[in-house]
C-alpha cells in the first residue's frame, strides 16, 4: 500500500524541487556500526548473521518515514511498508537477486529469507524478476570480503531512481568492538544528512539491544 504525498503542502516542497532535477541527485554516507552483540547473539542462537543485521536495518528503515518515499513519474508516494532486494552469491560464484519480504515477526523474515537465500545459491543467472522491479525495496548489496571506507553506486541515469541503496562490507575487529561498515546512498530531494542520521542511530540501537 502506498500514500501519495500533496506535493504542494509538503514541507519538502522547495528542497524536492531543488533537487529532482538533478543529473545525479543522490548522496552517500559511509560509517561503522558496533555489531559485537549483535553477532555475539547471532552465533550464540546459531542464526545467519547476515540474515539477523539485514532485518535489524528493514526495521530502522521502515521506523524512519523518508526512507520509505519514492519518486513515481510525477508523484511522490509514502509507502507501508518497505522489503529488501539484495545481491547474494549465485551458484557461478556471481551475484544474483534476492527478494526479502519484510514481515514484522523475525521468525517469518528469517524463515523466507533463509529460503530465497537457498534457493538463489542454487541458481545460475542473475534471477531477474518482478520483483527487481518493485519500488517498495530497498537496493541491499553485501560486499562480505571488504571492510570498506568509501563506496560508490552504478547508475543508469536514463532511468528516474529514488530507491535507497544500501551496503554492507566485512565486520572487523577494532580492540574489543566488531564493527560492520555500512554504505548509505539516498535521493537528496527525498531526505537529508538527518534522517540518514536517524537510520544509522536506530541501526544501531536494535543491533544493541537484539529486539526483534
Amino acid at each position: 500500500m502506498k500514500q501519495i504525498i500533496d506535493v504542494d503542502n509538503w514541507k519538502r516542497k522547495e528542497h524536492y524541487g531543488f533537487f529532482k532535477d538533478f543529473q545525479e541527485p543522490f548522496f552517500g554516507i559511509t560509517a561503522n556500526v558496533e555489531c559485537s552483540k549483535a553477532y555475539a547473539y547471532a552465533r550464540d542462537n546459531q542464526l545467519s548473521f547476515f540474515l539477523y543485521y539485514m532485518y535489524q536495518s528493514l526495521k530502522a528503515v521502515n521506523a524512519i518515514e523518508e526512507f520509505r518515499h519514492r519518486i513515481e513519474g510525477d508523484e511522490v508516494v509514502c509507502y507501508d511498508r518497505i522489503h529488501a532486494s539484495t545481491t547474494a552469491l549465485n551458484a557461478d560464484g556471481m551475484f544474483a537477486f534476492a527478494f526479502l519480504s519484510f514481515a514484522g515477526r523475525f521468525e517469518d523474515f528469517y524463515s523466507y529469507g533463509q529460503k530465497e537465500i537457498t534457493k538463489v545459491k542454487a541458481i545460475s543467472g542473475m534471477n531477474m524478476n518482478e520483483d527487481n522491479a518493485r519500488r517498495d525495496v530497498v537496493h541491499y548489496s553485501t560486499i562480505p570480503w571488504i571492510s570498506f571506507t568509501s563506496l560508490t553506486q552504478e547508475r543508469n541515469f536514463a532511468i528516474p531512481d529514488s530507491i535507497p541503496k544500501i551496503s554492507f562490507g566485512k565486520y572487523f575487529k577494532e580492540g574489543s568492538r566488531m564493527l560492520l561498515p555500512v554504505s548509505v546512498h539516498v535521493h537528496h530531494g527525498l531526505m537529508d544528512g538527518f534522517h540518514v542520521g536517524q537510520y544509522f542511530e536506530m541501526f544501531q540501537q536494535f543491533l544493541d539491544s537484539n529486539n526483534m
